[in-house]
């Protein structure tokens, strides 16, 4: 009866260390899947590419996709929200002793050519406009959140001696980020390097000689 027993209690503890391990890899699973959707969707756009494609670079089969999701919008809004959130790394890394953030970082960190360059890693609203537009309604509420967040972190950045009000600092912000998003886009589509260049340096000295600036508040 005892070694009934324990038979019983061995069998329960494997069987339960068996479901979390279970749990873990497809967590796991889940993980990769997202991001190598996040990358690719920045680089060929929601519509080029395709799950069963994801899939195989994930190394799994398409069957299992609906183990993981259970449809193509909830991959695409969660995608698009892991590629969410950069400048709000940085304000954090920041608090942490890292590099200050100030609105010229922001700036000249967007405006560079490695952004430029690689828009797999990059920001997502201006590698996914178009599309986001055209998405389900958590994708894009997801990504106005995003929109809504780097205006406001903007506008406590930007501190102009002729306005003291919010509402002037808050235009400026908005100014700020649809410039960043447009050169961006721009300076992508051109197929002349030394103009695509010209316009990301035109856009970024424009743009930090419009306003004075001060760092980020602590805390």
């Amino acid at each position: 009866m005892l070694a009934l027993c324990k038979g019983y209690i061995d069998f329960g503890l494997s069987f339960g260390d068996s479901m979390g391990h279970s749990k873990a890899e497809k967590a796991k699973t889940h993980k990769r899947i997202v991001a190598i959707a996040s990358k690719r969707f920045r680089e060929e756009g929601l519509a080029g590419v395709g799950i069963a494609n994801l899939m195989k670079e994930a190394g799994l089969t398409v069957g299992g996709f609906y183990k993981q999701f259970d449809s193509r919008d909830d991959l695409v809004a969660e995608a698009v929200g892991s590629a969410l959130g950069a400048w709000q790394r940085q304000v954090d890394a920041a608090a942490s002793g890292g590099p200050p953030v100030t609105y010229e970082s922001l700036v000249d960190d967007y405006l560079s050519e490695a952004h430029r360059d690689q828009p797999g890693t990059g920001c997502p609203v201006v590698a996914l406009a178009g599309d986001i537009a055209r998405s389900d309604k958590r994708t894009r509420a997801l990504v106005t959140q995003q929109i809504r967040d780097n205006i406001e972190l903007l506008a406590t950045l930007i501190h102009d001696a002729n306005e003291k009000n919010k509402r002037g600092a808050r235009s400026q912000a908005i100014l700020t980020y649809c410039a960043l998003v447009g050169a961006i886009g721009v300076a992508r589509a051109v197929s002349d390097d030394q103009l695509s260049r010209e316009i990301l340096k035109t856009l970024a000295v424009r743009l930090k000689g419009r306003t004075r600036v001060a760092p980020v508040p602590d805390g």
